[in-house]
């Protein structure tokens, strides 16, 4: 029997993947990366692909992965623990300046941000044009350092990552900093970052000692990213501590954006002002343990959100478009899960050669936010229509708020 919300890709030789992806276009290549991931002898039940899906490195972006007794690290990928933040203030539309370059500005100087000397590896805070304080950096990195210094006793290689440095950081591509406005006029702040350059290490170290794993016990792959740690190895233990402390640190990563976000808007805009406490901060790249169809396994989920029924989440659309906040549903089959943004229709090679900085400023047009050859990789054209993936999971979510962007901060 046809589900009226989702149709299934039957895999030769593996489980089921269930697409909620009516509407909207999706690429053969993903079809076929999402068979192979199916194919491998632990997943459990089926797989989910959420309506943003499309080609991804090692696994499909948008999926939903459940196993059992082993994990995929190039599953999670290497940007663990990529997520949002987002929180109502107390303002409204007319307290906002009519000129937002300012406003943009003191942003841009109080969260470092693309590949500038400061997040590449300066040496100390005290260097570069930010007005960003240490002390919550300093702090929030205390929370972690412990745990970082046992992680490093067995991995040596990460101690000499830009761990401290990149606390409190924005990064490139697709991360981003927004002041938006939801249906009733009032100010939301929103961000999107995750782990920066120690979750990248940690995520490219297991990949590799997976994939090392594989040659040595002469494992053959349909894909050798789809390369495995066993559940009861030493790396598969060491692994699950490390993406889990990454996890950690994306979350801190943006909750130090955040505050610094705030005390930026506050040097701007004098009249007071709160943060609502209807803020979330919510992963979509990465792996934890859950109860599902009776059973409790890993879930990973590379470019999706969790959406346990009343769960608060975070659905971007690009540059220029609107983004949602909202409430899952719980829906059981796509493992309590939701997309994790609009999803890209084309490569940023094929965005920078298609569209020019003319059709980026029209497509940005009302959004103060850089229109130069630099960010055309991120053009609005560039991704699916996101009325269209927020009506193919409407079974998944309900909206609780839409945003528009007046305010683009990219790396």
């Amino acid at each position: 029997m046809k589900n009226e919300h989702y149709d299934v890709l039957n895999v030769e030789g593996g489980r089921p993947v269930k697409m909620w992806t009516r509407g909207v276009p999706v690429e053969e290549e993903a079809k076929r990366q999402l068979a192979n991931t199916a194919r491998m002898p632990f997943i459990y039940k089926h797989m989910a692909a959420m309506p943003d899906v499309h080609l991804g490195k090692g696994s499909t972006i948008g999926s939903v992965i459940p196993t059992l007794g082993a994990i995929i690290p190039a599953g999670v990928g290497v940007d663990i623990g990529c997520g949002m933040m987002a929180a109502k203030t107390t303002l409204s539309a007319n307290d906002l300046p009519d000129n937002l370059g300012p406003l943009r500005s003191a942003i841009e100087r109080s969260v470092p941000h693309g590949m500038s000397p400061k997040t590449r590896g300066f040496k100390g805070r005290d260097k570069g044009s930010w007005d960003s304080p240490p002390q919550a950096v300093d702090t929030a990195w205390m929370a972690l350092k412990d745990e970082f210094d046992l992680i490093c006793q067995k991995t040596p290689r990460l101690r000499n990552t830009n761990n401290y440095k990149h606390l409190g950081t924005l990064g490139t591509g697709n991360h981003f900093i927004e002041i938006c406005l939801d249906e009733e006029g009032f100010v939301w702040f929103m961000l999107h970052s995750g782990s920066r350059g120690v979750g990248n290490a940690i995520g490219t170290h297991f990949i590799e000692q997976a994939k090392q794993d594989m040659r040595t016990h002469f494992i053959n792959l349909p894909d050798q990213d789809l390369a495995y740690l066993p559940e009861g190895t030493q790396h598969y233990d060491d692994y699950i501590e490390a993406v889990g402390w990454a996890q950690k640190f994306a979350r801190m990563n943006r909750e130090v954006m955040m505050r610094n976000l705030i005390a930026a808007v506050r040097t701007v805009i004098t009249k007071p002002f709160e943060t609502h406490v209807e803020a979330v901060n919510c992963h979509h790249n990465y792996v934890q343990k859950e109860q599902h169809f009776g059973k409790e396994v890993l879930v990973t989920r590379k470019g999706a959100v969790s959406a346990r029924e009343g769960e608060l989440g975070i659905i971007p659309g690009s540059m220029g478009a609107k983004s949602y906040i909202v409430r899952g549903k719980g829906n059981p089959e796509s493992f309590n899960s939701c997309s994790h943004g609009a999803g890209r229709t084309m490569s940023r090679t094929e965005a920078k050669r298609r569209y020019s900085i003319d059709d980026q400023v029209r497509a940005t047009e009302g959004v103060e936010c850089r229109k130069d050859e630099g960010v055309i990789d991120e053009i609005p054209m560039a991704y699916k229509d996101i009325d269209a993936v927020m009506q193919a999971q409407s079974d998944l979510v309900e909206v609780v708020h839409t945003l528009k962007q007046v305010v683009c901060v990219k790396g």
